[in-house]
């Protein structure tokens, strides 16, 4: 199976899209890179740990992964504090990051057993 047949990475790429368009005309480099990055870095590690063989590679980029995706949860939370991110596309990442954290937990639990 390809990572790209995984709804977990469908889900965590187009999150990462909807973040780099959002933030395409944003002047505060800092935090649009840092919060893009994160979200990049989710939908990358499941990937990645796609392309590993052992079940225990997969697993531990699964977590770097979810690791990620609270980095992406925490700039959203400042990035709305500070008036960079409008509230209700707050809430709406952060509605679909804990939806995609859980479904990472799941795929964990999976390959572990």
């Amino acid at each position: 199976m390809k990572f790209e047949t995984l709804d977990v990475w469908k889900r965590s790429a187009k999150l990462a899209s909807e973040v780099y368009q959002y933030f395409a005309c944003c002047n505060n480099y800092g935090f649009k890179d840092q919060i893009t990055r994160s979200c990049l870095s989710d939908s990358s590690y499941v990937a990645e740990g796609w392309g590993r063989s052992s079940s225990k590679d997969r697993a531990r980029l699964l977590d770097i992964a979810k690791g990620s995706l609270a980095e992406l949860i925490s700039q959203a939370y400042i990035g709305q504090k500070i008036g960079y991110i409008d509230i209700l596309q707050s809430k709406k990442w952060l509605a679909e990051s804990q939806e995609v954290a859980a479904m990472l937990a799941a795929l964990k639990q999976k390959i572990l057993l």
